[in-house]
């Protein structure tokens, strides 16, 4: 099993670094992302497939073609400018409406459409209801968090978008490694012993310290070569506050999904990935980690 996981970490680490790299040298789209936001969208409705997925389980049957119609369109209107740049256009997103305006009007709009679905289908009582809520609860827990992704690659620049997006993967993934060798090596005290068995309070804080570890090293010489201009680096402070809430954030995250696969009474959300699970798996972490990078990067606490 482990050398599996090896195995399937190792080829999509390469992929990812490769795909980021394209996106930072950003040689053939006029706007940042466009590398970058293609692999976002199939994330998108993979993930979305695996929480149908885990739903149908439990005979649970949202409106599907409503769920994936919002796992696109919600990170599209998110990353609205990137897909402007991709055909030769400059987008800017008007003041009033904001960054987040767009993907926030999608869900309102989606919303409607899952109630109107399910009118539509509608034959007796006690099922519709709980059917729209599932149908916006899936789209918000896959559409809306990896939204917050796209708004981390339009941060200021192209530079300062590839350091916001790539700290936050970086930061919250070696927090899960953190916290997995801490683990294995010292846990003794159950985190949630009816949630995720595995956890342990000695992992996680092992995966704050590796995450606190990890930001301040990115911030004081990993980020400085990436941007091409003065750079100083965050206060040691910030550095080491964002590392640990990432870290929480990617915990929370990670039992979000334990506490999904439990209630759904399912093992892995997939097995498609041998070693690591589908893709559920990988991202858990990110999609909640995601929107608090991001309130620390539009609140000035990093970056320009």
């Amino acid at each position: 099993m482990l050398r599996w996981r090896l195995i399937s970490a190792a080829v999509i680490l390469a992929v990812l670094l490769t795909l980021i790299r394209l996106d930072y040298r950003n040689d053939l789209f006029p706007t940042a992302g466009g590398w970058l936001l293609p692999l976002l969208l199939i994330v998108s409705v993979l993930g979305t497939e695996e929480v149908l997925s885990l739903l149908r389980a439990k005979n649970l049957r949202p409106l599907e073609p409503i769920v994936y119609l919002g796992s696109v369109l919600v990170p599209l209107a998110a990353g609205a400018p990137i897909v402007a740049g991709m055909f030769g256009y400059e987008l800017a997103m008007p003041r009033s409406l904001g960054p987040c305006g767009a993907p926030l009007v999608a869900i309102a709009l989606l919303t409607a459409l899952a109630f109107i679905g399910e009118m539509t289908r509608y034959q007796r009582p006690g099922n519709s209801i709980a059917a729209a809520a599932l149908a916006v609860f899936a789209i918000a827990y896959i559409g809306l968090l990896i939204s917050f992704w796209a708004l981390l690659r339009l941060y200021h620049d192209n530079e300062w978008g590839m350091v916001a997006l790539f700290s936050m993967l970086l930061v919250t993934k070696m927090a899960d490694a953190g916290a997995f060798t801490f683990g294995k090596c010292f846990g003794r005290q159950k985190l949630t012993p009816v949630l995720s068995p595995g956890k342990t309070w000695e992992g996680a804080i092992g995966g704050i310290l590796t995450a606190c570890v990890t930001s301040w090293l990115f911030f004081k010489f990993g980020a400085r070569p990436m941007i091409n201009g003065p750079y100083a680096a965050p206060p040691v402070f910030i550095t080491v506050t964002y590392g640990a809430l990432l870290a929480i954030a990617g915990l929370v995250g990670d039992l979000a999904e334990s506490l999904l696969k439990r209630d759904m009474e399912r093992k892995d959300s997939s097995t498609w990935l041998r070693g690591l699970g589908g893709v559920l798996d990988i991202i858990d972490s990110p999609l909640v980690a995601g929107p608090v990078a991001w309130l620390f990067w539009s609140l000035g606490f990093l970056g320009p």
